[in-house]
């Protein structure tokens, strides 16, 4: 069998590696036939097992250990990766922005109405 990789990945997503991303996760780990794991403090979990992710209690800034052993072992560890950088390709960002404005918004004023 080949060797393993291994990378270190951090969750950047303020609700943490949910329901919702941990789905996706899943989805994305059984397009490839590779062996991947991953986890915490040495408890090493399956990616392609929903309940298994959960059980990690992966909070905002959490640090992963990211495994993965077969032939598309390469292409698996690089696009879990590139999903974790993205934020679980939430918009988290935006939506919790204090002002209530988001990225894009413009707004017109008229100087002659009352505030």
């Amino acid at each position: 069998m080949s060797k393993a990789l291994c990378r270190t990945v951090v969750v950047s997503n303020p609700q943490g590696l949910h329901a919702r991303p941990a789905d996706l996760l899943v989805r994305m780990a059984n397009q490839f036939e590779s062996v991947i794991l991953i986890g915490r403090g040495g408890e090493m979990v399956d990616c392609k097992s929903i309940l298994s992710l959960l059980t990690l209690g992966a909070a905002l800034g959490t640090e992963l250990t990211l495994t993965a052993e077969g032939k598309d072992a390469e292409n698996a560890i690089d696009s879990i990766e590139q999903f974790f950088q993205r934020g679980f390709d939430e918009a988290g960002d935006n939506d919790s922005a204090p002002s209530g404005a988001k990225s894009g918004d413009v707004r017109e004023t008229d100087p002659t109405s009352p505030a």
